[in-house]
């Protein structure tokens, strides 16, 4: 994959501005690269849409019906109580499954899934989709298979990557994205 950030000079040796509507002038030149980059950030995109989708309607994959947050169910609750190991475990004993971080955190869940999918919001999802694995590699210190490294570190490096790399417009909205008047006047929200 070639990462390619050329400065170009108009004639008078003066640095052009570069194309508004792009990821603020990072190419991946490779057709591969760039389909390989669009496809990693749509399936991370559904790793977390999945997870909202599973939690607000209870599929019985992760979340039973008579557990999902729409019958009730508090999705921070289990894991927050049941599935944390480690020297941080019972840090969060106190906000699992309130109403605030059940809310906060399927509001990131859906952001982060649909961002990625569509290729918009991408620097805002990174950021917001990289937090939350923080937070739950935290809660699951010491990773059973590697005493450091799990997916969840993963996950995050998939989306800090796509990010970096303005995978957004590769077979995704970002191109149309960062071209809209709010996005081309606050480049973060690109």
């Amino acid at each position: 994959m070639a990462l390619h950030t050329p400065e170009r000079r108009t004639t008078l040796g003066a640095p052009r501005h570069r194309n508004a509507g792009s990821q603020d002038s990072v190419v991946v030149r490779s057709a591969t690269a760039r389909g390989t980059l669009a496809a990693a950030r749509v399936l991370v995109g559904f790793y977390f849409l999945w997870a909202f989708l599973d939690k607000t309607f209870g599929f019985g994959k992760a979340t039973p019906s008579n557990g999902s947050w729409l019958n009730g169910g508090h999705p921070t609750e289990g894991f927050l109580l049941h599935g944390t190991t480690g020297p941080f475990a019972h840090m969060f004993d106190s906000v699992a499954g309130a109403w605030w971080l059940d809310t906060l955190f399927m509001v990131g869940l859906l952001g982060v899934g649909l961002a990625m999918i569509l290729g918009i919001g991408m620097r805002v999802a990174a950021g917001a989709g990289t937090l939350m694995m923080a937070f739950m590699w935290l809660v699951t210190l010491w990773p059973g298979t590697n005493p450091f490294l799990d997916d969840h570190w993963m996950i995050a490096l998939v989306l800090l990557i796509t990010a970096a790399t303005g995978a957004g417009s590769y077979f995704g909205l970002g191109g149309a994205w960062a071209r809209l008047p709010l996005v081309r006047k606050h480049r973060w929200l690109i």
